[in-house]
């Protein structure tokens, strides 16, 4: 499976990228980047920095700087830390970007693998809508975009309605949602049921010494956030999950709804059933054992 992530990384982020790598069914070609848990920058350098680590030469074109809209953007450094990485400062800048900005990478991409590539965004949705609005055919060219975004029939996370990565930049999200095209949300009404404890990263790091103990040592500020706001012994593998979800859709349960995103108010950012919108697939359950138990095998096998 031919695989570009959209990212923004973002711990979460991170470990999705390194479950990528080592699953022999993805054919990771790229990542794109966009502002999320991080600045943009940010998000590029610690693309290109895990890249490194994990000794992958794929390129790194860097996107949407700011929200449809919006002036600024700061991100929620409470959550992933002030450079993404939890309490890791010092991240080096390895390498370069790819010469085109994500929105025509991944149109240029889209083409040259029509009907083979796979998107998995995982952060907000901005580059993707900025892609549509370039190319009108990019959603036709992509064999399929899979969303880590949206609770549909859950609450959401960053709000009560919302969950972040579609809060984050909502009118490009109701873009997407809009256009017809195959289509997968992967969102909170599953991801919040794959726990990864601190029992789980401590196995990890004792299977993959270099990027298991990484992903356990960054991903000790962002446990310590999960139980300091929701009380959790562990961590949800959002990002993971919908990677996942990619290759492996005979452990989701799915629906087939139309979805709009609301665009001011209170419930600005949530994802909502709408029978005029082109149907999607948003997974409804999930094989949550099944799910954590993939990541850790994959990711066990990195050095």
């Amino acid at each position: 499976m031919k695989m570009i992530i959209d990212t923004d990384p973002g711990i979460d982020d991170a470990m999705a990228i390194a479950y990528a790598v080592a699953a022999p069914e993805i054919e990771l070609l790229a990542l794109t980047t966009v502002f999320g848990n991080t600045f943009v920058g940010q998000s590029s350098r610690n693309a290109r920095y895990l890249l490194d680590r994990l000794g992958v030469d794929v390129p790194v074109a860097q996107g949407a700087a700011l929200p449809y809209g919006a002036s600024d953007y700061q991100p929620s450094a409470y959550v992933h830390g002030l450079e993404g990485y939890g309490d890791m400062m010092d991240i080096p800048e390895v390498g370069r970007n790819h010469a085109l900005p994500a929105a025509e990478y991944l149109v240029e991409m889209a083409q040259a693998h029509k009907g083979e590539l796979v998107v998995c965004a995982i952060g907000p949705l901005t580059n993707i809508a900025d892609a549509l609005r370039l190319d009108p055919a990019f959603g036709r060219n992509l064999k399929q975009l899979v969303i880590m975004g949206g609770a549909v029939y859950c609450p959401g996370n960053i709000t009560d309605a919302a969950e972040a990565n579609i809060y984050h930049d909502a009118r490009a999200a109701d873009e997407v949602f809009a256009t017809e095209m195959e289509t997968v949300l992967v969102g909170l009404d599953v991801t919040l049921q794959t726990l990864y404890t601190p029992q789980d990263f401590e196995a990890l790091a004792g299977a993959s010494v270099d990027m298991g103990g990484f992903l356990r040592d960054i991903s000790q500020f962002y446990l310590k956030f999960y139980k300091e706001a929701a009380g959790l012994e562990g961590c949800g593998l959002h990002d993971s999950t919908a990677v996942i979800a990619c290759a492996h859709r005979h452990l989701f349960d799915l629906a087939e709804v139309g979805v709009s995103v609301a665009l001011e108010g209170p419930e600005l950012g949530a994802t909502r059933t709408d029978a005029a919108r082109p149907k999607i697939k948003v997974c409804r359950g999930i094989d949550h054992a099944a799910v954590v138990g993939l990541f850790s095998d994959h990711v066990a096998r990195l050095p």
